[in-house]
């Protein structure tokens, strides 16, 4: 995480080569519940720059970036995909199967989740017996499903920005609240991170990288 930035520009055309290469990531049933908002009207990056308490790596940015995870249009995307396959020859039967009917049964909670709520019932009692997908029976869980592939794409843009020669921070920081009214997103929309791009600075770095033990975290069972 790189917190202080030069006033180099970054040139717009690798800006969007490393968006796109953010939306390759690997994303669950390619549904790509995901949005980023490139900030650039003047306003609007002082806007995000208050939300995001005016901590260095948001002041000195070049450009900032919001991801933000849309759970809530996961029927549109999955649309989209059951038109993509059936313009394609030779698709087969079991991928149009999963669009038409499983991924309608495994993402949709119904009104005031009562569906998520019998799916939950239903898999606590056969899961008892075999395996079977246990998530999502609610909105909550939807929400993890959505940031898990927005967080994937946020790496991907970060790792580009690097390769391209530029640095990045992710931040967590920030008053969700106000953010969302800026990019002006509905409810159900919710914000992965900011993250801000640049030139390092010298002093951007404000220390060595330090990890705890690998014994800790790393598990070979």
């Amino acid at each position: 995480s790189v917190r202080v930035y030069k006033n180099d520009e970054i040139p717009d055309t690798i800006i969007r080569k490393c968006l796109e290469n953010a939306l390759k990531a690997p994303t669950s049933s390619n549904l790509q519940t995901w949005e980023i908002y490139w900030v650039k009207s003047n306003k609007n990056k002082n806007d995000l720059i208050k939300a995001c308490f005016s901590q260095p790596a948001a002041k000195t940015a070049k450009e900032l970036f919001v991801f933000v995870s849309r759970p809530d249009l996961w029927r549109r995307n999955n649309q989209m995909m059951i038109d993509y396959l059936n313009e394609k020859k030779n698709t087969p039967v079991s991928v149009l199967k999963y669009y038409n009917k499983i991924t309608k049964l495994a993402y949709n909670q119904g009104f005031m989740n009562i569906f998520g709520f019998l799916k939950k019932l239903y898999v606590s009692i056969v899961g008892l017996y075999r395996v079977i997908p246990r998530e999502p029976t609610s909105f909550n869980d939807m929400k993890v499903w959505s940031q898990k592939t927005t967080a994937l794409a946020c790496q991907n843009f970060m790792l580009s920005m690097r390769a391209y020669g530029f640095d990045t921070c992710p931040m967590e920081g920030f008053d969700s609240s106000r953010l969302k009214k800026t990019l002006k997103l509905p409810k159900k929309a919710q914000i992965c991170m900011v993250i801000a791009a640049g030139k390092r600075d010298p002093n951007g770095v404000y220390g060595k990288q330090f990890r705890f033990d690998n014994k800790l975290f790393i598990k070979e069972v």
